[in-house]
């Protein structure tokens, strides 16, 4: 999409070495593809003199040296690529994640199916029925933001947060729904927990998923899980995915 289509793309400073790109003022799968797809096209572009891009639900931030590149170079040359080439529309994956929706890893599943007037069996159908798309990361290195969540589900976060909440933890916090990466305190309402870590220092890659991409829940037992920790622990487990989705409605 270029400049002068329907969206109100604005572009504005932040201090003296970031660039914010504002493509609306909603949450809306149409403007956070365009995110994701001017991401695409700064990344690919290795523009010299920008030092990191951060994507976010609206908008996206470009830090940069203006040592490098000055502010107004930075806003011509990013006008420049747009943000509807077919070339960057990349195929975006879809993680699954197994998750283990036992009492012990979903102690407000009770409370909510009360509140919700569904029964614990109904919530998990409709929490692993969803395909997610990652809109942010944050506030976690490899917490994911993720939307799409069935309404049938949304429930306010707790009134008193937890002041620890276990890493890998699967949670609900209004109309998101997320898992926890390191341990942490925390407001969600938690529903399950999965094996896989999200942020592991070890690892080549430490985050496991990144903004644009898609994560699919997958309801495992408690032996189930605590196989693939076996298998993760020992560097055998390998991540499954689903074929790859589009994206489009840009």
């Amino acid at each position: 999409m270029e400049e002068g289509d329907c969206m109100d793309v604005r572009y504005l400073p932040a201090g003296d070495e970031a660039l914010v790109i504002e493509f609306g003022k909603t949450i809306d799968e149409e403007i956070n593809n365009s995110v994701i797809s001017m991401a695409a096209s700064i990344r690919n572009r290795k523009i010299k003199g920008v030092r990191e891009i951060l994507p976010t639900y609206r908008s996206l931030m470009v830090f940069y040296n203006p040592k490098k590149i000055s502010y107004v170079r930075l806003v011509s040359t990013v006008k420049s690529l747009g943000y509807k080439d077919k070339d960057e529309a990349e195929s975006k994956r879809t993680l699954i994640v197994p998750c283990c929706y036992d009492d012990s890893f979903g102690p407000d599943l009770s409370d909510m199916s009360t509140e919700l007037g569904l029964s614990r069996e109904e919530i998990v159908k409709i929490h692993s029925a969803e395909k997610y798309k990652i809109y942010m990361m944050g506030f976690l290195p490899g917490f994911v933001y993720l939307g799409g969540l069935d309404k049938r589900i949304n429930i306010p976060r707790l009134k008193t947060p937890r002041t620890k909440i276990p890493a890998r933890s699967v949670g609900i916090g209004g109309a998101q729904t997320g898992v926890y990466p390191v341990d942490s305190p925390g407001g969600w309402r938690l529903i399950g927990s999965t094996p896989l870590d999200f942020y592991d220092i070890k690892r080549e890659h430490p985050i496991l998923c990144e903004a644009g991409e898609y994560i699919r829940f997958k309801p495992i037992f408690r032996d189930e899980y605590d196989d693939i920790r076996r298998e993760i622990e020992l560097g055998n487990y390998k991540n499954e995915y689903e074929e790859a989705v589009s994206m489009t409605g840009r």
